[in-house]
């Protein structure tokens, strides 16, 4: 029988002795994962560049019980070069050894302008931290990923990103960037045992919901702890031999 990855239900040990890095763990969707992964068992590696956020979530997990001590990567997606990620890879490494999950949660939304009006500058700055910093961290842990047993690698994508929609600029044409380098990286491993496919939380009420969407209802949108259930199911083992998908949190 098939998995609903929205309704998956998973036993509470579910991501035990996993060790788990996600990228934007400061806030919203980032922050919600890692702490309800945390208490599943997994030992996660919290990415961001703010290190008051990061302590506080590290604080948090700290409180949950049974749950590893979890490990704190902080970094500037904007300003990170080759060295930047480099470093952070060997660090993990000297650390765990291998990597069993990435998600790769961080991303901008920059501003909701025509292609005519868009800043060039800045459609630079959404495409380096959405779609080059995304590919950077990949291609720099993937050494690490080949030495797990069941590697899981997930990225952010959204509605945008499948169907191109007016005023969403260089956001979107990030995503459909995403969409596509999940699908390569699935083809290029078709053969091995990492998997890599893509995530739309879907509206879902995040700080860039907010910005998006100012008028909007936020009551009205789920919050990202009930969107949480795809993400466990692909970086468990249920989701084994899933590779080069699309899924919809909701």
């Amino acid at each position: 029988m098939s998995i609903d990855p929205r309704t998956y239900e998973y036993p509470n040990d579910i991501l035990r002795d996993r060790i788990i890095l996600i990228t934007g763990s400061s806030d919203g969707i980032g922050k919600a994962l890692a702490l309800h992964a945390a208490s599943l068992g997994a030992q996660v590696i919290l990415h961001g560049r703010s290190v008051t956020k990061l302590e506080k979530l590290y604080d948090e997990i700290e409180e949950i019980d049974g749950a590893p001590r979890p490990s704190i990567a902080v970094m500037d997606l904007e300003s990170a070069n080759a060295e930047s990620y480099t470093t952070l890879a060997q660090s993990i490494e000297s650390e765990f050894g291998r990597l069993d999950g990435l998600v790769l949660n961080a991303s901008i939304l920059g501003e909701r302008y025509s292609i005519e009006q868009y800043d060039a500058v800045l459609w630079q700055k959404v495409m380096h931290v959405n779609v080059t910093s995304v590919f950077a961290m990949t291609q720099v842990f993937l050494p690490l990923l080949q030495q797990s047993d069941d590697p899981s690698v997930i990225f952010t994508s959204s509605g945008v990103g499948r169907t191109g929609r007016a005023f969403w600029g260089a956001y979107a044409v990030s995503k459909f960037a995403t969409e596509g380098l999940s699908q390569i990286l699935a083809d290029e491993h078709n053969h091995g045992n990492l998997r890599s496919n893509c995530i739309n939380p879907g509206a879902t009420r995040t700080n860039m919901r907010l910005a998006a969407f100012p008028a909007e209802d936020r009551d009205a949108l789920k919050r990202p702890e009930e969107i949480l259930a795809p993400y466990i199911y692909l970086l468990g083992p249920d989701s084994k031999g899933v590779t080069g998908e699309s899924f919809d949190a909701q």
